[in-house]
Order: structure tokens, then sequence, then C-alpha cells
């Protein structure tokens, strides 16, 4: 009776790297237009902080937010972003995948997109949820596990999933 599940196992491991897919190559170069309904510049910090009703978007990713800060790097008499730090029912989307949280790091340099807290990662009718959700923008890896940083996940510590099946499977 361990078939079930190991096959969940199996089809768990087979599924997570394919939700994140969609987004391997994301051009993280790409201009970043961030609009919101306020913003304070914190220019000795090197940061900018936006506020109430927050999107972000880059190259066919968009990100909703409560609240961002960007961090930055002066550069040639402008400014370079470094990583966005989005919190307050965070909510990150691609063409076909959608991504949800409490808190997200979007760090540009390391191409990476680290989200936490009640993550949950759709795909068409494939879902996975857990406590924290990395994304390899390079390889389009993505790996969930049942605790964030804080601690337990919105699932008990671990990991569910739930995915489709081939409906002219026999």
């Amino acid at each position: 009776m361990r078939k079930a599940p190991l096959l969940a196992s199996v089809a768990l491991l087979l599924a997570v790297p394919a939700l994140g897919q969609a987004l391997k190559g994301h051009n993280a170069k790409s201009p970043v237009d961030v609009e919101a309904n306020s913003i304070e510049v914190q220019d000795r910090a090197d940061r900018a902080v936006f506020s109430g009703n927050v999107v972000v978007r880059q190259a066919g990713l968009t990100m909703n937010a409560g609240r961002l800060t960007v961090a930055y790097a002066r550069a040639g008499g402008g400014v370079d972003i470094d990583r966005l730090d989005a919190s307050g029912g965070v909510v990150i989307r691609s063409d076909t995948e959608t991504a949800r949280g409490d808190f997200a790091v979007y760090d540009l340099n390391r191409r990476l997109i680290t989200v936490i807290g009640g993550v949950e990662l759709n795909q068409g009718g494939n879902r996975i949820s857990g406590g924290r959700l990395v994304i390899d923008l390079d390889s389009g890896r993505a790996v969930v596990d049942g605790k964030s940083a804080g601690g337990e996940g919105g699932s008990g510590g671990r990991v569910t999933g739930r995915f489709t099946v081939a409906k002219d499977r026999k």
C-alpha cells in the first residue's frame, strides 16, 4: 500500500521543475517599471520604498504587492536596481504561471525570485503549496519546500500539490 505515497512523491518531483519553466531565461536586465500610490526615496540608504497598490512589470513578468522596497546602486550618473523586496499579498504572474505569498525577494543580480509565507504556485490546473518557493531564472527550476523563513508554511510544514491528469488516459 505504499505505492500511492511513492507515486505522489514522484509526481511532485517531476511537476515542480516543470511549473517554473515559463520563467526560464527571463530577461532580468530589462527595464523595471513600477507604479504605486506613493514613493519615498531614501537616497542615503540607496533605496526607494513604494506603497499602496504596487505594480511592477519587467519583460512579461508582473508583480503586485502592498509595499515594495527597491535597493539600488549608483552607476554612471544613474542607478542600477539590485533587488526588489515585496510584501503584503504578493502575486507574481507570467503568461502561464502565478505565484502567491506573503513576501517576495527578487534578486536581479543572482537572477533568483524567492517567495515565502503561504506560498502557492499555479500553472494551468496544477498547484503546489508550501512555505517557500525559489525560482532560478537561468534554469527555470522551481523549488518549493514546506517551511518559510519564519517557521511553518501554510501547509503545516509540508509541501502539497494537485496535478491534472490527461482526460484521454485509459
